[in-house]
């Protein structure tokens, strides 16, 4: 790790203190590479006019989101999403009392966010500091390139790395993510 945070000091981890925005782009960037996420989400952000908000996604059809890439089940977790922050019945101001276990529970009631997604929002959004998600290929893929394991890493390994990063995995798993993908990740 010594090693990862000498290379890696030009940039810093950012957060997007934007909750919706974040959620949506974490939805949009599901199970498909970043490079075709950032397509998608160019053209989403082009029929958004650029203000990505509850209110602006409600206006914009099931149809106009999935002409920009979104599958039906990612426009409808979209669409879905929007409801609930215009109707209050997910308030992300709660999750600021949440550990992140109860964090993560709360934000994967939302339709398309699992715990990986709910991860992610809990560091880039909120930079809650000890995050550690193991279900993120690359984590685990830049585990297996640094510490010279086979891929997938052993998950005793995986929990070794946890206990030793701990209170700070999310600084960990950033770093980490640097090893193997040079431009800075942020949702």
């Amino acid at each position: 790790m010594k090693i990862l945070i000498k290379r890696y000091r030009d940039k810093i981890l950012t957060t997007r203190k934007d909750v919706f925005f974040s959620l949506c782009k974490s939805i949009i960037g599901q199970q498909i590479s970043v490079a075709a996420a950032n397509s998608v989400f160019v053209k989403f952000n082009k029929a958004c006019k650029g203000k990505i908000n509850p209110r602006m996604i409600k206006k914009i059809s099931t149809q106009k989101l999935k002409k920009c890439g979104l599958s039906r089940q990612k426009a409808r977790g979209i669409k879905e999403l929007s409801l609930k922050f215009l109707n209050k019945s997910f308030n992300p101001n709660l999750i600021k009392n949440m550990s992140d276990e109860e964090a993560i529970i709360y934000l994967s009631n939302l339709r398309q966010i699992g715990r990986w997604s709910a991860e992610m929002i809990l560091i880039f959004t909120f930079n809650r500091e000890n995050i550690w998600p193991i279900q993120d290929i690359g984590l685990l893929r830049a585990i297996s390139n640094n510490y010279k394991k086979k891929y997938l890493p052993p998950r005793n390994f995986v929990e070794k790395l946890k206990k030793k990063f701990s209170p700070y995995c999310s600084v960990a798993t950033w770093y980490l993510w640097r090893s193997i993908d040079d431009e800075p990740i942020q949702y």
